[in-house]
């Protein structure tokens, strides 16, 4: 089926500005809740938010066979479930509907008022309901760099890494979307030269910076997903925050690693931009030595051109950039990944939603948290209001971007941004 909705020389009626994440080759998947105070699926224009729900009812995707309420749903978990084909189909088919040449909502104003909103009049929601989340450790720069700080250069990587993807299962209850404050956690910790651990608010909150991909109904129990139809079950890809608590880390970690250190809060922004929105930007994943074993190799571009930043803002000042990456940089593609996770058997379900682990690129100031670019705290970050960070500090807000961009066309994921607050307290 062809990827129309693509066509880089396409146009909208609809407004994008200059350099937008979201032109009319993008058509992510969210979900919002409107003025009204209704829970819509919708997409993206620039800055306007569609309405997929009203739109539907409205008979604009006659022709495509869809449930009645497939779109007035408060979670996409459906629309995945329905496969490749469809979504297809629907992208196809906003992209017609908005194109300049079409006047059919166009110049249908009523139909506009109900379709159409800006974008600050809607609050984005969490997109999927997200019943498995597991978190990969898949690039190789970030793994050796944590290696060195724990055990030493010769020995940064464990025998296991390189041979297949390494991951934990993350909590899906505290999976939130962008503009969710998170509060500093509380746990265990053992202080330096101290032989008794404590418990307290962390003191070294740290962001990941990652991406994460969304799954469809891939498998049934038992089955596994060959790695040359892994990508047939990606519905699209956010960006993610794994807020990380790296003194707790540090102490819980071993021998079954992260718990309490991860699972206070993670970050997604909120709209799904979708794996046929990056076609353009596929380019050829980081060579793998050793040579993986059959089940997970494959030939060609699997890997995508992703620009990602990440910036600090204090409380009341301008945010400083601390770290620019790129997703190409991953070791372990999303594929690979993907098929892995499978490969004992394991079920996976429209709305699993699956994270990169930290990217770090080539240099120190590409390097994926706070842990590596201030190598553990001896190296503090200067921000622009002259204020040093060796980790995330109250009232602190971290936001990650991520956008493709090639001559013709740049589509992005918009922002993950998250204020660090204080402990909770009780009321």
């Amino acid at each position: 089926m062809p990827l129309s909705a693509n066509n880089t020389k396409r146009k909208s009626w609809i407004e994008v500005p200059k350099n937008s994440d979201f032109p009319i080759q993008n058509i992510p998947f969210g979900v919002f809740l409107t003025k009204e105070n209704v829970v819509t699926v919708g997409t993206r224009i620039g800055d306007s938010a569609i309405d997929l729900g009203a739109l539907q009812q409205l008979g604009y995707f006659s022709g495509i066979e869809l449930t009645d309420d497939m779109f007035i749903q408060d979670t996409l978990n459906d629309f995945i479930s329905d496969g490749k084909k469809t979504w297809r189909l629907v992208r196809n088919r906003i992209a017609d509907i908005f194109d300049e040449n079409n006047p059919k909502l166009r110049d249908n104003q009523e139909h506009r008022k109900i379709i159409i909103f800006k974008i600050e009049e809607v609050e984005m929601q969490l997109p999927v309901l997200i019943g498995d989340y597991t978190d990969f450790y898949s690039s190789k720069i970030h793994a050796s760099n944590v290696g060195k700080m724990i055990r030493n250069e010769e020995n940064a990587l464990l025998p296991n890494w390189p041979q297949m993807p390494i991951a934990y299962h993350g909590r899906s209850s505290t999976i939130i979307p962008s503009g969710i404050p998170v509060h500093r956690p509380l746990g265990q910790t053992l202080p330096p030269d101290a032989t008794t651990p404590v418990f307290g608010a962390s003191r070294s909150v740290d962001f990941e910076l990652e991406t994460a991909f969304i799954t469809t109904d891939a498998n049934i129990m038992g089955e596994m997903i060959p790695i040359s139809e892994a990508e047939d079950y990606i519905f699209g890809m956010v960006l993610l925050n794994d807020w990380t608590a790296r003194d707790i880390q540090k102490w819980e970690y071993m021998p079954l690693g992260p718990l309490l250190s991860k699972n206070f809060a993670t970050s997604i922004s909120p709209w799904i931009v979708t794996m046929d929105a990056l076609e353009p930007f596929r380019v050829a994943s980081t060579k793998q030595n050793p040579s993986p074993l059959p089940y997970l190799q494959q030939k060609g571009k699997h890997s995508f051109d992703i620009n990602l930043e990440v910036a600090i803002q204090p409380e009341k000042t301008e945010p400083t950039i601390v770290s620019k990456s790129n997703f190409k940089y991953m070791y372990w593609t999303m594929n690979q990944q993907l098929t892995h996770h499978t490969s004992n058997g394991c079920r996976i379900n429209s709305g699993d939603m699956m994270g990169s682990g930290a990217i770090s690129g080539p240099t120190s100031d590409s390097y994926g948290s706070m842990l590596e670019l201030t190598w553990g705290g001896e190296k503090p970050l200067k921000l622009n209001n002259g204020s040093e960070r060796k980790y995330i500090n109250d009232n602190d807000t971290v936001i990650i971007k991520g956008f493709c961009e090639n001559s013709q066309v740049r589509i992005g994921f918009g922002e993950v941004s998250s204020k660090l607050l204080p402990p909770f307290v009780r009321k």
